[in-house]
């Protein structure tokens, strides 16, 4: 913990010569970093606290764990990647990229736990199934309304909203298989020492904190020398899993109402603003621990004081992991402070270039050099719009482009490679090989769906 907790302080610490370098002014620089990690952290942190204190709950109850069983039980291991892919397809339709993994870590933690245990696995089973979610969520989170920043550029570009998730789904789904289970197959015998934070994983799967009965493990051998099969000798949930699951899709459930609302309401409509309110990711995620909360307590007849001391882990645990996502908001800041964006698109506007490769182009070096996909796809938006004449398929085509640059080249600036990275415990190489080159991947593959679709416009 004490190596994080110094990692954590070096990585707040650079953007200051990152900002000398650029030229931004001393006095300018406390403010930059200040607003960086301040405003990194109320979009995530208090988010990534819930989801957190929620994810130790339902490990508490065994819930998670009892989903995870089912899952290896019933699935292959071939299997179980595409399984998770299609989850995170879900989930991603109403949830950021962050908060969407947030939510999913729990069942990711406890099936690749039980992979583990299993054994037979080539690599990291960890990286196996993380790979498919973070694939689906970035994909879903950049390229298709109704998230924000596709539907920002929608409304930029003057195109069919309709049209645009129509195209921006056909895009995505082969752009989240080869990015997700084909590359995660690939890549996770090549990473096998990936392995979460011990008591990250104990957090969000219950592993360690049942009592010596519960988890007692009978070892028999089968077929030859080294070969075992582990039988787990576990207590049953409290909590039925229906209702576990429950707890987790009360945040989903509440965003994804917000965006009905909000592209199928009137702005003036009273039934807009309810649930505007009930699906921000902070309000929604707070419903979804109050609802594990009654569950533990109230079915469990848990003491008080044990759900406190539960809920006051759960925040130990992720306590650096915090500090480091506020060191990248604040070097993202420092970055556009420094005007380095504004000089990437006054260079673009002078290329010529197809209009579809220039947007995502611009929406690649935007993102990459200040940090924010939202800053990548506005200001790409800005600059393309004035090329291209009516709504159509064009248009539509170019949103995907832009929000498919805007997720390329995932690195330190950025809050989600810090997120992934702590997440999964990996070092820099690796999260590189995953966060980045999946990110990288998902941009790629959105431009040639949208370049091969184009000729059809």
């Amino acid at each position: 913990m004490s190596f994080w907790c110094l990692g954590s302080v070096r990585y707040r610490l650079a953007p200051v010569p990152v900002s000398v370098a650029a030229g931004e002014p001393v006095d300018r620089l406390a403010g930059s970093v200040e607003d960086g990690a301040g405003g990194t952290l109320g979009d995530v942190g208090i988010t990534l606290a819930l989801g957190a204190m929620l994810g130790r709950l339902l490990s508490d109850s065994g819930a998670t764990d009892a989903v995870a069983r089912a899952l290896v039980d019933r699935s292959s291991t071939r299997k179980l990647p595409w399984l998770v892919a299609v989850a995170a397809f879900v989930i991603g339709v109403p949830m950021f990229f962050e908060v969407g993994l947030i939510v999913l870590l729990p069942l990711i933690f406890s099936v690749a736990r039980r992979l583990e245990a299993q054994g037979g696995t080539k690599g990291s089973p960890y990286v196996l199934l993380g790979v498919p979610a973070i694939a689906a969520l970035s994909t879903l989170h950049g390229m298709l309304p109704p998230h924000p920043g596709p539907l920002t550029a929608v409304t930029g570009l003057h195109a069919d909203l309709g049209l645009t998730m129509l195209v921006g789904f056909v895009c995505a789904v082969p752009t989240v298989i080869l990015a997700g289970p084909v590359y995660a197959r690939w890549i996770a015998p090549r990473l096998p020492d990936v392995r979460p934070d011990a008591a990250l994983v104990a957090q969000f799967t219950g592993a360690g904190r049942r009592t010596e009965k519960e988890s007692a493990v009978a070892v028999t051998a089968v077929g030859g020398p080294g070969a075992q099969r582990r039988t787990d000798v576990e207590a049953g949930s409290s909590v039925p899993t229906a209702l576990a699951v429950t707890a987790v899709l009360v945040p989903v459930v509440l965003m994804l109402l917000r965006t009905l609302a909000e592209t199928m309401l009137d702005e003036t409509n009273s039934v807009r603003s309810v649930l505007t309110f009930t699906g921000e990711p902070v309000v929604a995620m707070l419903a979804g621990l109050l609802f594990a909360l009654a569950l533990t307590t109230l079915r469990t007849g848990r003491p008080a004081e044990e759900v406190r001391e539960s809920l006051t882990d759960s925040l130990r645990s992720i306590a650096v992991i915090l500090l480091i996502i506020g060191g990248g908001g604040a070097f993202k800041q420092v970055l556009q402070d420094s005007g380095i964006g504004d000089a990437i698109a006054a260079a673009a506007k002078g290329a010529h270039l197809d209009v579809i490769l220039l947007g995502w182009l611009v929406a690649l070096l935007l993102s990459t050099t200040t940090g924010s996909a939202t800053v990548g796809i506005v200001s790409a938006t800005g600059i393309v719009a004035p090329l291209i004449h009516g709504g159509g398929l064009e248009a539509s085509l170019l949103v995907v482009a832009v929000g498919a640059g805007s997720l390329g080249l995932n690195y330190v600036n950025h809050a989600g490679f810090w997120l992934v990275k702590e997440s999964f415990g990996m070092d820099l190489a690796q999260a590189t090989k995953t966060q980045t080159v999946v990110q990288t991947l998902v941009s790629v593959l959105g431009l040639g769906m949208a370049l091969l679709l184009s000729v059809f416009a």
